[in-house]
């Protein structure tokens, strides 16, 4: 099947850190699998905040990963490497990336590849992995959200924010969001969210507290929020920070950590070893895939631009306008 393969394929590659700009079709090899990995023929990607912060020198790639940007990616199986046993040329996939989906083919290691179910579209699909990798990671598997508690989620209509409002509403928790505009609130709400609030000018940590308070906040904001974050969450709750919009540094009253017994943690994807990320598919396949199938949980997307039209794209996701996913289609 790899001698099959063309030998070149359409790309776009970091051509200096800066601006939109800087993301220039080019052409490059087509990679071959080895071990473990999956040869992907894509027919989208997403679009994320960390390949803008990779384009502008912030974010670099893990060791040995694509230089290319692209965190995940939704196709075909072209090709797989000898190691690999659960997946074959010619089925439907999307895949959590180190790097590299901006292009017609990229590879993925076998254990962050997923079933595309058949009620999703391979475009819907390339939106998933990142978005959903995260939420489950952090917003389940370590702040173990329940049915019947309550998230604290900024950035609600963010990629991020709308699977976390929808997750979190397919498994039973109330949700209450922040936004920028009134505009974005209404979205929030009417993806599911119960209560939005905007972020600048609402009393918003004032509102979460009189209404019950908060046992987990997915925190995209960091900065002067965290502070703010901490004074509505409950008694033994979790604040999860995945971004640093408002700033990397934040001061916090220690007491009330230590009073209400909160617990403070973080993390970052793409650098995670794939044995994690297999464990991670592994959960996501048992418990959010189910929801997919049933309807309960499916994508939003915002806009879809062309793969030269990269540079569109990152300018819409810095302009914060968008409201959901934005993929990028390969020719």
């Amino acid at each position: 099947m790899a001698d099959a393969l063309p030998a070149t394929m359409q790309a776009i590659e970091i051509s200096e850190f800066g601006g939109p700009e800087v993301l220039k079709l080019t052409e490059r090899p087509v990679p071959r699998p080895e071990g473990n990995e999956v040869l992907i023929r894509i027919t989208a990607a997403g679009v994320n905040r960390p390949e803008v912060l990779q384009r502008k020198g912030m974010y670099p790639p893990p060791p040995g990963a694509s230089d290319l940007p692209g965190l995940e990616c939704a196709g075909v199986v072209a090709a797989v490497g000898p190691d690999v046993k659960d997946w074959k040329p010619g089925e439907r996939v999307c895949a959590l990336l180190t790097g590299g989906g901006y292009a017609q083919y990229a590879i993925a290691d076998a254990g962050s590849c997923l079933p595309v179910p058949k009620n999703i579209t391979l475009e819907e699909a390339a939106g998933l992995p990142e978005t959903v990798f995260t939420v489950w990671a952090n917003m389940f598997d370590d702040a173990q959200l329940k049915s019947g508690e309550t998230l604290l989620l900024h950035g609600a209509t963010s990629g991020i924010g709308v699977t976390a409002i929808a997750l979190g509403k397919a498994f039973g928790a109330k949700v209450i969001a922040t936004c920028g505009t009134k505009e974005k609130c209404d979205a929030a709400l009417k993806i599911g969210a119960d209560a939005a609030y905007l972020y600048d000018k609402d009393d918003w940590d004032g509102e979460v507290a009189k209404s019950g308070g908060a046992d987990v906040v997915l925190d995209m904001a960091g900065g002067d929020f965290v502070k703010r974050n901490l004074s509505c969450l409950n008694f033994g709750g979790r604040h999860v920070s995945i971004a640093m919009l408002r700033g990397a540094e934040a001061e916090i009253n220690i007491f009330v950590i230590m009073q209400r017994r909160l617990r403070l943690t973080g993390s970052t994807m793409k650098s995670r070893p794939f044995a994690e990320k297999a464990r991670l598919a592994a959960g996501i396949r048992a418990k959010v895939w189910p929801k997919l199938e049933s309807g309960d949980f499916r994508p939003v997307i915002d806009k879809v631009f062309p793969l030269a039209d990269a540079a569109e794209a990152h300018s819409r996701m810095e302009a914060g306008a968008h409201m959901g996913k934005i993929l990028l289609k390969a020719p």
